[in-house]
């Protein structure tokens, strides 16, 4: 009985997400900086949760306790929303892609469907298989930096097309030689993206310019990795100390 309880705790715990991403989707609606930054504060927030459910989840052995309830299936769709359709949204609603050219923001949503719906989006070795929709992230300093509009364009374009190409990026979650480390970090980030939010507007762009220091790297560490796996996958052999294990 016990470790039904637990069990059904960690998935109100995933169902959290949905939670903030409900208070996503209002404060979108409402508009103004003041609502755009507390809807980022909400994906720190549906970020952590999902960074840390999985862990719990396997701590609880939900699915041997609770085999009739498909966990994954509430983590993907709470993700679809707090990664991708509710970023998405803020970037149509703050006019990041302004008048015509808001179309193009159907691209990252569509690209993203067919991320979240491909069974080796998640290899076995502990990678994501193209680019792993963290369109909140994209919103996040898209926002913050006002950046001119072809850059912004040229950003989600290239990031949507990247979803399809087979270049691995870091899972981080699953364990591995660099996930220590690159999850200390990503606590640092994460906390530095609050804290951001919280500042005035005059004082946000320079702090988000050294934040942006750390999903670079994580962007750069993948590709390399992805680089060397490819190489050494061609020429037969494969550097198991280079990959990331999942756990």
């Amino acid at each position: 009985m016990t470790s039904k309880l637990l069990a059904w705790l960690v998935h109100l715990y995933t169902a959290a997400g949905l939670v903030a991403a409900a208070g996503m989707a209002v404060l979108i609606v409402r508009g103004g900086d003041d609502a755009f930054r507390w809807a980022f504060m909400l994906m720190v927030v549906a970020t952590a949760i999902d960074s840390t459910d999985g862990w719990l989840a396997r701590k609880a052995k939900v699915k041997e306790v609770l085999p009739g309830f498909d966990g994954r299936t509430l983590d993907d769709l709470t993700d679809f929303h707090t990664y991708t359709s509710l970023p998405l949204f803020l970037m149509w609603r703050a006019g990041i892609l302004p008048g015509a050219l808001a179309w193009v923001l159907l691209l990252p949503l569509l690209a993203s469907a067919y991320g979240f719906s491909r069974t080796d989006a998640k290899t076995d070795d502990g990678f994501f298989l193209g680019f792993p929709s963290y369109w909140n992230v994209v919103a996040f300093y898209l926002y913050l930096l006002e950046p001119r509009v072809w850059v912004s364009l040229s950003v989600i374009v290239a990031c949507s097309l990247l979803t399809f190409a087979p270049m691995r990026y870091l899972y981080l979650t699953r364990g591995g030689r660099f996930a220590k480390a690159m999850l200390a970090t990503g606590a640092v980030w994460a906390v530095l993206t609050a804290v951001i939010v919280l500042r005035p507007a005059g004082e946000r762009r320079t702090l988000a310019l050294i934040s942006l220091i750390y999903p670079m790297f994580y962007i750069v560490l993948s590709w390399v990795i992805s680089i060397r796996y490819s190489v050494d996958q061609r020429s037969g052999r494969v550097k198991e100390n280079v990959l990331p294990r999942p756990t």
